[in-house]
């Protein structure tokens, strides 16, 4: 798979998880809402993208945006990821999970991995989107960055198969599974 020189293109790499209107999305640590944003519009009116992150005022930036963006389908919620349940969320609820640029911030991987196929549907997907091993200007120190092939273990630990890889930007990677 050949990288892009652009460094992270939300926009681009959200048009290709094949997004539905009406479709159930959650942004797990959605930050500044990056990703939110993108499929808040993908899924339109009639879907829901719940971003998720533990940062209060995070949330806050995210509401801003949406309003500005008339974006009534984007449901902010403070939550601990790293906890069982911890996305509150309904079981079997979610079409997509979103993960980007967290994974290498927690130590409880498994449990946040568990908690998005709890609350996939069956077919559901997981995107999560890390740093690579490239140097980067930005980003965190290579000793935190997750080697993908640590990820797809990860994934397929907790209960996923693994559908793709996706392009991702030029210092990250990107891996799509599948709730079986």
């Amino acid at each position: 798979m050949e990288k892009t020189n652009s460094f992270l293109e939300p926009q681009r790499i959200v048009q290709g998880f094949g997004l539905r209107v009406g479709d159930h999305v959650a942004d797990f640590g959605a930050g500044h809402g990056y990703f939110t944003i993108p499929m808040a519009r993908a899924v339109g009116g009639d879907g829901k993208v719940y971003a998720i992150d533990v940062q209060k005022e995070v949330l806050d930036i995210i509401r801003a945006k949406a309003k500005v963006e008339h974006l009534l389908n984007i449901e902010p919620m403070w939550a601990d990821l790293d906890q069982p349940h911890g996305s509150k969320l309904k079981e079997g609820y979610i079409d997509l999970v979103m993960i980007a640029n967290m994974l290498f911030q927690t130590e409880q991987k498994e449990q946040l991995l568990k908690e998005a196929y709890r609350v996939l549907r069956s077919g559901g997907r997981l995107a999560i989107v890390e740093w690579d091993e490239s140097p980067a200007p930005l980003g965190p120190p290579p000793a935190l960055r997750i080697k993908k092939e640590k990820v797809r273990g990860l994934g397929i630990a907790a209960g996923f198969e693994i559908d793709r890889e996706f392009e991702a930007g030029s210092h990250h990677y990107g891996l799509l599974f599948i709730k079986k």
